[in-house]
């Protein structure tokens, strides 16, 4: 597995209690990296903090709503009160909706799907980027080197995708903030890309082919059944890329909707 070297880097991953999350702060650790993390319940923030601290990393946590901007605005004053600085950011949380119809969709539950896939994303980023302004004014690094943000969107954002309007609007939005940001920040230094996984053998996705009716079987071919490769993903063939998309090696990389996907975007 390819290393990166994150020393001297101060870096922030939400939804970090498990998937893509939990596994990305476990490698940005490995690497060198100091962490602040967050999920939406203090159980799952301080598993991640317990056993990534277990091995000397430097982390802390603090859970919260993404959907409401105080949490953004709390976690941004975390890093600052104890880094003083922010050089990486990882905006992964998010959460799926079940496939249905538009015009069977309940519209709360749009509302909702919307404000944290989207919204979530956009106070983070709001209260992320000052940080990042402050710790390239400091370091006068404006190559692309020194601060990086990655949002996870969707393949689903990239295309059209029947029974999941309110997550494809969502992700799709959050891939037009992610190049407006690059375009605005980039000569300021600071990077934004984002990741478009498809179904990942995630917590998110693996208990609900397991609930299916039809079985985890049947679901799961049903599933894959549209993709090239005819298989889910691993979740660390998809951390691997979003270590490669932050990493400071990559200083030229930015605006981008990278598709980690099998080829279903093809």
């Amino acid at each position: 597995m390819d290393s990166y070297d994150f020393s001297g880097k101060v870096a922030y991953v939400s939804g970090a209690g498990r998937g893509f999350g939990r596994r990305v702060a476990e490698r940005l650790a490995t690497g060198g990296g100091a962490l602040v993390v967050t999920d939406f319940s203090d159980e799952l923030v301080d598993g991640t903090v317990a056993a990534i601290s277990a091995k000397g990393a430097d982390i802390c946590g603090l859970s919260g709503d993404i959907a409401l901007e105080e949490t953004s605005e709390k976690l941004a004053a975390l890093i600052d009160r104890r880094h003083g600085c922010l050089d990486i950011a990882i905006n992964n949380a998010g959460i799926a909706q079940e496939q249905t119809r538009l015009h069977e969709m309940d519209s709360k539950v749009a509302e909702k799907v919307v404000a944290v896939d989207l919204m979530g994303v956009f106070y983070a980023m709001k209260h992320q980027i000052p940080l990042m302004l402050k710790r390239v004014e400091e370091t006068g690094d404006q190559t692309g080197g020194q601060c990086a943000i990655l949002n996870v969107a969707s393949a689903a954002g990239l295309m059209g995708s029947p029974m999941l309007a309110a997550y494809s609007a969502a992700k799709a939005g959050v891939i037009g903030l992610t190049r407006t940001a690059a375009v605005e920040y980039g000569r300021k230094g600071i990077r934004v890309n984002c990741l478009c996984p498809s179904f990942a053998k995630t917590d998110m996705v693996i208990p609900a082919l397991e609930a299916s009716p039809h079985g985890r079987e049947k679901a799961e071919a049903r599933m894959v059944s549209f993709n090239p490769m005819q298989r889910l993903g691993e979740v660390d063939e998809v951390v691997g890329a979003m270590l490669w998309a932050v990493s400071p090696d990559n200083s030229f990389f930015n605006g981008q909707a990278l598709a980690v996907d099998g080829g279903l975007s093809a």
